[in-house]
């Protein structure tokens, strides 16, 4: 849910793959890899004197906890104090849970650098020897047994020196920055180690709570916006300042602090379900002409989600952006943006475009485990060209959509069928899909969508990022997606099963090579897959100008053409297919200089 983006173009979006050792990825397709090995010594490594991550607390996702299974997060009662002279962070988290199953200890994910200092059980306070944080696993013995279905808070009084990310987004951490003239200029960012480094939590993707309140104390003449609706902002008799928030379902890496001498543009988009929506944009002094440009995307950007997927899904809240000293990534309502106003030929700012994308494809539809993440990033990986499409035609459409099929790598299947870790997608090392799951994934869209058609194709969409087909404002919540799921929804809109594209596109890393053989007036095609698995995918031929739609039932088709006519294969390249060129094209970038 970060950004790649390459710097030429906003068709690389996402190109950074996600953070970490993923920086890697970016400087690869940024440099043509003659910077990778000079950046990943750079990753994940603390300041001088700042105590190590455990990897407990850089792990986020996998299996879940036994313990943690038995909760069920009701609500986050957060309050931060930013301490910039010292560079740390004073915290107290009020959390409230409903035992799924009987509980006797509550495990909750934080970084041991946070502490905690103190802890209380429904308001009484417990004995240090109640609870340990030798690892970033949090480990408290409750007073009593609990009940399935009693509740049970846990207040949390926490702080210290939290991890500093080393080149945020892709590794994780707060920033401290400065503005032009001096002023703080601080920010947060959580996706890839987790909720953990920053407030107590179930650092997995089905750890969200219901509803998260914050209070965020910063230094006089500072604001700081964040995550869902403003309730006030209170003053301190010295002049520092509370800023009260309330947001609902956010995903478990959204809450975002931000904290700067921040101007603000506002509006209000009526929306084509008939609600009004609105709009926010908080950004440095002295851009005020560079900020209005983006916000003026904000509302064409808002009515192509909404046109083509549904409502927007955080509309009772807000939709906002706010500048920050790192790239960018998609904190639910309040979207990190660090592009630097840089202007694409494709005349939107992608990574404006693309975190804010995530509000349909990663904070309404949220996948229940990381194996799935293809449909974060894929999805809104596609739906960049997809926007291209809609604003100036098939020409932008297919120049993205070209730009990204280079970077398809196929070294590992998309899809696993097991629970991993978030390392496990993003990190080639550990064996995962990296890019692919954004590149890859938006070319399997768009071949779905060929052959689904455009009708199925958004609706399959909808009933994905909504659970339902006719999602309206207040009819529906923040939910989790899987695989499987989407592959019913697919069955469900078209009457087919698509199980054989599946298999071949997600849970295998090859791609599908078509096989041409012409003979006299015969041409011959067969798909070679895999593990020789099955892919009925129908082929399009130009022959002598004229387009042909050929089915292939088995996997092979022959069809008669004259002997001297012009013939061209997937002349508009619909399907995602091995290509030898491609190959040779990355061969050539690996290759020393």
């Amino acid at each position: 849910m970060n950004t790649p983006g390459a710097p030429d173009s906003g068709a690389f979006a996402h190109l950074y793959g996600k953070r970490k050792r993923s920086i890697n990825r970016w400087l690869i397709a940024a440099a043509g890899g003659a910077l990778a090995a000079s950046a990943s010594a750079q990753v994940a490594l603390p300041r001088k004197g700042e105590p190590p991550l455990t990897a407990q607390t850089q792990r986020s996702g996998g299996p879940i906890d036994p313990d943690q299974a038995k909760l069920q997060f009701d609500t986050a009662d957060l309050s931060f104090e930013i301490l910039p002279t010292t560079e740390q962070l004073r915290g107290k988290a009020v959390l409230t849970f409903t035992a799924r199953a009987p509980l006797d200890v509550l495990v909750i994910d934080l970084d041991r650098n946070l502490g905690p200092q103190a802890i209380a059980i429904d308001g009484k306070p417990l004995p240090r020897a109640a609870f340990a944080n030798p690892e970033g696993r949090l480990t408290i013995k409750l007073p009593r047994r609990y009940a399935t279905g009693q509740k049970v808070v846990a207040t949390i009084t926490y702080g210290g020196t939290p991890h500093v990310a080393v080149k945020a987004p892709w590794d994780d951490g707060v920033v401290w920055s400065k503005t032009p003239d001096g002023q703080l200029f601080f920010a947060t960012t959580t996706e890839g180690y987790g909720c953990d480094i920053l407030w107590p939590c179930l650092d997995f993707p089905q750890g969200e709570p219901g509803r998260v309140d914050l209070h965020i104390t910063v230094p006089k003449g500072l604001k700081a916006p964040s995550n869902g609706v403003l309730r006030g902002v209170d003053t301190l008799p010295d002049g520092r300042t509370i800023w009260n928030w309330s947001v609902k379902h956010p995903n478990t890496y959204a809450i975002a602090l931000n904290v700067a001498p921040y101007e603000v543009i506002s509006g209000e988009y009526k929306s084509r379900f008939g609600n009004t929506i609105p709009m926010y944009y908080w950004y440095l002094p002295g851009e005020e002409a560079k900020a209005k440009a983006l916000f003026a995307e904000f509302a064409p950007t808002l009515d192509f989600y909404e046109a083509n997927v549904g409502p927007y899904p955080f509309g009772d809240e807000k939709m906002g952006v706010v500048e920050t000293p790192h790239m960018g990534m998609e904190h639910q309502t309040i979207n990190a943006y660090g592009n630097g106003y840089k202007k694409a030929p494709e005349g939107f700012d992608w990574l404006f475009q693309h975190e804010f994308g995530h509000e349909w494809f990663g904070n309404q539809l949220t996948a229940a485990n990381w194996d799935d993440y293809w449909l974060h990033e894929g999805y809104e990986e596609y739906m960049q060209p997809a926007y291209g499409l809609w604003r100036e035609g098939f020409a932008r459409y297919a120049t993205m959509m070209d730009s990204q099929r280079n970077k398809i790598e196929n070294k590992v299947p998309i899809v696993r069928g097991r629970w991993i870790t978030e390392e496990e997608v993003y990190e080639a090392d550990k064996g995962g899909p990296g890019q692919d799951i954004y590149y890859k994934g938006a070319w399997m869209l768009h071949t779905l969508r060929w052959l689904l058609g455009d009708k199925d194709f958004w609706d399959v969409t909808r009933l994905e990022v909504y659970g339902r087909p006719d999602p309206r404002p207040g009819n529906f919540a923040p939910r989790y997606g899987s695989t499987a799921e989407y592959e019913g929804f697919v069955k469900r809109v078209t009457g087919k099963d698509y199980r054989w594209f599946f298999d071949v596109y997600l849970r295998r890393a090859a791609l599908p090579d078509l096989v041409e053989a012409r003979t006299g007036t015969t041409l011959t095609l067969i798909w070679m897959t895999p593990d020789d698995l099955p892919f009925p995918m129908p082929i399009e031929v130009m022959v002598d100008n004229k387009l042909r739609r050929i089915d292939m039932p088995g996997g092979t088709a022959t069809i008669a053409v004259p002997a001297d006519a012009h013939v061209v294969v997937d002349p508009y390249a619909r399907v995602l297919r091995r290509s030898k060129a491609v190959e040779d094209y990355q061969a050539g970038l690996r290759k020393p200089s």
